[in-house]
């Protein structure tokens, strides 16, 4: 996903300009703190403490200038209307959020309306159109019949979710001004892999391979998640 972001950075901006870049529900802030080593002004936004609290430890561990350019909001996605002016970002993450809002297309207009023209909108859902994959691979044939027919799911923590297709995405970009640009899949052969599995011997090898699938066909089509990727008009 890092490698797909990048690519799409590297298209559409000059070498060495420094982005305003707004990472809507970051998590531990892994790909915010990266983007901010990188050189770009970034502002997280997440409402789990406990995750504020892991991105801060992680960034007083960065030498002075990156944490400089790393601000922390406590807040939902939902709200960004409240902390940002329209147009103040160069380029919007909103990756693994999508799947626990039920409506998802306020949120997703929110987050156009702060990115300025010609800006980046990378978004990374729940993959609808082939939510069967997994239940069916881990032989759970039942569960895979059920699959074909919703977009709900129960995800690794036991969570419930819901998945988003693309087609509907597509359609939700366009009314808000920010049609898709490009797509990709991403753990199209990996999905299973537990959690705290150990990084093979060959994770190299692996990445380029995920990597290509990621954006070939039919390939990608199939992954557990689409990573989206908009440009405000």
């Amino acid at each position: 996903m890092a490698r797909q972001l990048d690519e799409q950075l590297a298209g559409r901006f000059p070498v060495g300009q420094r982005l305003r870049v707004l990472d809507v529900g970051m998590g531990q802030g892994t790909q915010a703190l990266r983007l901010a080593r990188a050189g770009h002004q970034v502002t997280g936004v997440e409402r789990d403490a406990r995750m504020i609290a892991t991105a801060h430890h992680a960034l007083m561990a960065e030498p002075e200038g990156i944490r400089e350019r790393f601000r922390i909001v406590q807040g939902d996605g939902q709200d960004t209307g409240v902390h940002f002016l329209p147009g103040s970002f160069d380029v919007v993450l909103c990756h693994g959020v999508l799947m626990y809002v039920t409506d998802p297309d306020p949120l997703v207009a929110g987050l156009a309306r702060v990115l300025a023209p010609g800006g980046l909108l990378s978004l990374v859902v729940r993959n609808g159109d082939a939510l069967a994959m997994r239940p069916g691979l881990a032989g759970d044939w039942a569960g895979a019949l059920a699959a074909f027919d919703s977009t709900a799911y129960t995800n690794r923590l036991g969570l419930e979710a819901r998945a988003d297709r693309l087609e509907a995405l597509t359609t939700t970009l366009a009314g808000i001004g920010a049609p898709l640009h490009a797509w990709y899949g991403v753990r199209v052969f990996t999905d299973l892999a537990a959690d705290d599995a150990e990084a093979p011997a060959e994770l190299e090898t692996l990445l380029a391979a995920e990597e290509r699938a990621g954006r070939t066909d039919p390939y990608r089509g199939v992954a557990a998640l689409l990573h989206l990727c908009g440009v405000r008009g």
